[in-house]
Formats: structure tokens, sequence, C-alpha cells
């Protein structure tokens, strides 16, 4: 898994087994591999590259990470035990309304370095058929987390999902169905003005927390079009590099004061997509379970859990590697799915169908 956020290639061996239809998981290694400085700028300009450029990168993608698959699998001394690997690859270009949605790291090059089966492509046929294409995580938290109804992940870009329980899905008079949308940008915001100070990113929110909130800038962020638009929806990379930043840009503000006024808002359109799903919640004990890079941010998860309590709604953390590794895991269940020619994705990003979404690279001769 790669996000949006460039902050490396994240991997994960998981075991999934399935008993009369309750899953399970075992998350045994993980690990995030760093990007090379130089493909890391490559990728974060991919989307301006010359055509020849772009699949010139898309295959050195694919070496880097079929590469750093390999080495984790000797590290870990994995050989005959990875069935499967699963690509989700680099996002570059996303525009369903147009039917585009384009992941790059080549899987047929993953499939040749490691002669395993991989699948990759998991978004393009829930495209095609008028989806968005995202999230693709709430299959997963439907069958892995289902002690939990509503799920936040807080990466590159935050999104949301409402996945009934069980429970709610048998009371009938709740109307409960699953609903996920991308909310607004997270961490390519506060990793980009954090840089602005030669950091990777703002530790705890510290900065942040030392800054004020711009009313204006704050605004202005809240009245973008897309907020107003009903879900399904899903944000591109583009909403940030071409929108956001440069209102980041333009601002006469301090970094503190732009970076309290981004968790502002983004706090802000999470409790009101978390808030959307209140006449659906049929349980007392509403809690709001938090993964992604952005759960690390304390005073983050601290605005979030603020501009939740006035909704009854409480935050959970899982442990670490949960909250780092859950889209990867999520990753391997869907490509399992995908194997067993399974639904992957349901209609609820808006396509006609449910569908099985992913592409079969054979890396071994049978």
């Amino acid at each position: 898994m790669s996000g949006s956020s460039l902050d490396g290639l994240d991997m994960a061996f998981v075991s999934f087994e399935e008993i009369r239809g309750k899953w399970s998981f075992d998350l045994r290694h993980q690990q995030c591999v760093d990007y090379p400085e130089e493909l890391k700028a490559q990728l974060a300009a991919a989307a301006s590259l010359t055509p020849r450029d772009f699949i010139q990168l898309d295959h050195d993608l694919g070496v880097f990470t079929g590469t750093a698959v390999k080495n984790f699998i000797e590290a870990h001394t994995l050989d005959h035990q990875v069935q499967l690997i699963v690509n989700h690859g680099h996002t570059i270009f996303h525009d369903p309304a147009k039917g585009i949605t384009t992941q790059i790291g080549s899987s047929a090059a993953i499939a040749a370095i490691n002669s395993i089966n991989v699948i990759g492509q998991l978004r393009s046929l829930d495209v095609a058929l008028g989806g968005q294409g995202a999230p693709l995580v709430p299959m997963g938290e439907k069958h892995l987390f289902s002690d939990y109804s509503c799920f936040l992940n807080l990466g590159g870009i935050a999104n949301i999902a409402f996945n009934p329980s069980i429970q709610e899905q048998q009371d009938l008079s709740s109307g409960a169905s699953l609903q996920a949308f991308d909310v607004t940008v997270c961490n390519q915001a506060l990793n980009y003005l954090a840089g602005l100070q030669g950091q990777a990113y703002d530790k705890d929110g510290q900065t942040a927390a030392s800054g004020k909130t711009d009313t204006s800038l704050l605004t202005a962020l809240n009245k973008l079009s897309y907020f107003a638009n009903p879900a399904p929806k899903s944000l591109a990379n583009q909403f940030f590099t071409e929108i956001i930043r440069p209102m980041l840009d333009n601002a006469q503000l301090s970094v503190a004061d732009k970076l309290n006024t981004v968790v502002a808002h983004i706090a802000g359109q999470i409790a009101y997509g978390a808030g959307s799903f209140l006449p659906n919640w049929n349980t007392e004990d509403k809690k709001i379970f938090i993964t992604g890079g952005g759960a690390h941010n304390t005073y983050l998860v601290s605005r979030i859990a603020a501009a939740l309590a006035p909704y009854g709604i409480q935050t959970s953390l899982p442990e670490n590697p949960i909250i780092d590794f859950k889209e990867a895991i999520i990753m391997g269940f869907l490509g399992v799915l995908r194997w067993r020619e399974e639904n992957t994705v349901l209609a609820n990003t808006g396509a006609s169908r449910p569908s099985i979404g992913g592409a079969v690279w054979i890396g071994q001769t049978y």
C-alpha cells in the first residue's frame, strides 16, 4: 500500500481465515519502507510527466515494490509461505466522473521478481461501473472489524465509513446501510505545512497546537464546493495540489496558524460527516475507530474528539500496528476475496452494482 502522503511503502504479511462466513486475520509481520528521495520526487510530480516518463515510472515503482517485497520475505524467512501479493499501487489520477482512476507500480514487475501471483488494479472496475472507486476499505472493515460501526482513516486524505453492525442490520426499522466517502485532505496538507519548517510532519501536532485558528481561511476552506456534494464522493490528490495548497500558500499567516486552521477544518468536516450517520446509528454506544498516520497526531485527534462530542460520539484508537497497517491488511483481504471470486466492492460507491475488482498477474508456472 502506498498512500497519498508519500510517507513510504507499507507491507504487511497477514493470514486470513473464514469459518462459516466469519472472517479473522493474523497480522504476523509489518514494515514501512521509505521511498528514495528521487523516486519520491518523481511520484510527487507524476501527474505532469510525459507519457513515456509516466510509463517508465510505473515500471520503476513496480521494480522498487517487487524488490522491497522480496527483501521483506527474505528478512522474515517467509519463503513458500506467501501465497498471494496484493498491490494497491500509488494513485496518480482519480476522476471518477470521467471514468478515470490510475494506480501505478507495475504488478507484472512484482510478479516477475517474486514468482508469486499478484493482484492489482483494485479500483478500476468499480469506476468503470460508475462508482467512485473509493473508499475501498469498507468491505474489509465490515468483515475484519465488525465490533465497530464507524471508521475514520486519517491518511493523506481523511475518509470515513459507516458500516452497520450485525445488530443494526437486523433492525429493519433503523434503515442502516453501508456508507463511505472521502471527507477532506489530511496529512497531505499537514505534512506540507510542516515541511515548510523543515519537518517531515508535525509531531503530536505541537506546532498546530501553538497556533490560532484563522476564521477567514477556515471559512474559505469549508465553503469549497466539494463539501456541499452528497455522498458517495471521493477526492483526487490534485484536490490538495491544485486547490488547497494555493489557498494555504496565499494566506498571510504563520505556519503554526495555518496548521491550526487546517486541523480545525479537518475536525469540523469529520464531525459533520460522522453526524450525518446518526439517524442510522441504532446503539447508545457510538464510537468511531480511528486509524492512519494522523491517528498519531494527538492534537488532531483531540480536536476531532471535541468536535464529535456534541454528537455523543467517542473516539477509539487501536494498537499501533493496526493504526499504521489497517489499510494494507484490508488490501490483502480484498485480494483474497478477488482470488475467491467474491465481491470486493459494494455499490455504496455509486456503482451500478457490486463488483469483483482486481486484475491477476500469474507469477508461478503450473
